[in-house]
């Protein structure tokens, strides 16, 4: 172990020592070609909030007299405070939202345990993200990874303008900070790596956890976001000709259309594949089916599902980038969603179980979030309804009768719940962005109006299979090599009679509880 930390050590010295020697990034500037914001498709994407603003007369005189270059679009202090505070919404789902969740769902002598792995994931996943991930999930190079142009945020920062870069939004000549943009993305891609470890709990080690984290962020996580989420923004669309040549630089499951406008499949359908294959290969905790395993506390599971509820609207709502229309469509599915897969989960599992329970409760009000997270801001508030009821009822057989299927020991039902709700949510938003079931349908940046062409939900929910089989054999792939790779080297598992005392005093010798 102290092998392990002392190489863990020098690579963090050779890191520093590369970036102190490394030739002064402000002197880069920006490139503006190469940044993007984005959270939906070529094909669907949420309607522009902002309208042209109107040409006085005389100023309209004044350019025809004498043409002047197009001023830079300036962001908007409106949007970008709406901005700022989605960020914090998000990072209050994790810290203290998803931990508290999670930790009321374990055993006493493991909550500590699983509240320092959220905590630390979160933190170690917004270091990388700064350092390399933002730069290889949202800059131009390849369909599917990112290039080295916002390596360590360089260029964001022009010191000889006196500058700061600006991200794109849906609407042609409306951006915001690209420094909000990188600070929003990067709690997308912490949380993400945070609900992995909820599949493993109480058995895995910690510096397993870490160093597995930072393999699947690097290589499932960042390609996963390129590829579904990357393109130039709506700006350089004119006509057809750059319609298509924009498109090109997209990521490759952007170019085919898919929608996910908040992360069914780059952060739900991604994280729970994780999980599940991490629950298969760590193996089941000792004495599961035998001994009683139940939540030490629902009320710390309560709180936690409260402030992921609250902290989901900035996840959503934040997506569309823009304090507008579209911000309260997904403001409001978030809502009716959630509140109906609520619904659903606690009265089916009234009728097949005899009793209400908390924690049904607290379950179900997670699954419609994650099943309303890719189609937010695409469909209508009944098509919302709709997705989460039936995510109430589906995710409840997910973490009972599919579990019992697999045969896995995922602790927490990551993949019963964010799994299966993230590919019916997927699936769903094809079939309910349609216009005639009260969805946005496709907006047509050439003409910058929605298109008169016909919406095809038989193709649009084929479109959604390609992006969610994607990534479930992207992410089951770099996750068996990641384990794998880190069982050679730390190993995965702690000892049994570490696992039977507690990970809280084994691990960490502390415990969350006194007398």
């Amino acid at each position: 172990m102290r092998k392990n930390i002392t190489k863990l050590l020098a690579g963090f010295a050779c890191l520093c020592a590369f970036g102190v020697a490394a030739p002064s990034f402000a002197d880069a500037p920006a490139k503006p070609e190469a940044v993007a914001a984005a959270v939906a498709t070529p094909a669907v994407t949420p309607a522009p909030d902002a309208a042209p603003a109107a040409v006085a007369p005389a100023a309209a005189a004044a350019a025809a007299a004498t043409p002047a270059p197009a001023a830079a679009p300036v962001a908007n202090k409106g949007d970008t405070s709406f901005m700022m505070i989605c960020t914090v919404l998000v990072i209050l789902m994790t810290i203290p939202g998803l931990a508290l969740f999670y930790g009321g769902l374990v055993r006493s002598k493991n909550m500590l345990s699983v509240l320092m792995q959220v905590f630390m994931v979160f933190a170690l996943v917004v270091v990388l993200w700064c350092i390399y991930g933002y730069s290889v999930a949202f800059t131009e190079k390849t369909a599917f990874f990112g290039g080295f142009d916002r390596l360590f945020l360089n260029g964001i920062w022009d010191p000889v303008k006196g500058t700061f870069a600006s991200a794109a939004t849906f609407s042609k000549g409306v951006v915001i900070p690209e420094f909000v943009f990188v600070a929003f993305q990067g709690t997308f891609a912490a949380i993400t790596c945070s609900l992995i470890v909820g599949a493993f709990a109480e058995r895995a080690k910690f510096s397993a956890v870490l160093a597995f984290v930072v393999l699947w962020f690097t290589f499932a996580y960042l390609p996963a976001a390129h590829m579904v989420w990357f393109w130039t923004g709506p700006d350089a669309i004119t006509n057809a000709a750059t319609s298509a040549s924009e498109a090109l630089k997209a990521g490759w499951i952007w170019q085919k259309g898919a929608l996910d406008f908040a992360g069914g499949t780059v952060v739900h359908i991604n994280a729970a594949i994780a999980g599940l294959v991490g629950a298969i290969m760590i193996g089941k905790r000792v004495g599961y089916g035998r001994e009683s395993m139940a939540p030490h506390s629902l009320t710390m599971t309560m709180i936690g599902a409260s402030l992921l509820w609250v902290g989901w609207f900035g996840f959503n709502a934040g997506s569309s980038l823009e304090a507008g229309d579209v911000a309260a469509l997904a403001f409001v599915n978030t809502m009716l969603a959630t509140a109906a897969a609520t619904l659903s989960w606690v009265f089916g599992e009234w009728i097949t179980k005899g009793k209400p329970s908390m924690l049904g409760g607290a379950s179900g009000a997670v699954a419609g979030l994650v099943a309303i997270t890719p189609a937010a801001g695409f469909v209508g508030p009944m098509g919302g309804l709709v997705i989460g009821l039936l995510a109430g009822i589906v995710c409840l057989w997910g973490v009972n009768g599919l579990k019992r299927l697999i045969g896995a020991d995922d602790s927490l039902d990551v993949f019963g719940v964010h799994g299966v709700g993230g590919i019916l949510g997927a699936l769903l938003t094809g079939v309910f962005a349609a216009p005639q079931l009260g969805g946005q349908g496709i907006f047509d940046y050439v003409t910058n109006k929605m298109s008169a062409d016909p919406y095809s939900i038989g193709h649009q929910v084929w479109v959604q299979a390609q992006a969610v089989g994607t990534t479930i054999i992207w992410s089951a792939v770099v996750s068996v090599i990641a384990y794998k790779l880190v069982d050679i080297v730390i190993g995965l598992r702690v000892p049994e009679e570490e696992e039977r005392e507690g990970l809280d005093i084994t691990s960490h010798g502390e415990q969350a509880y006194h007398g």
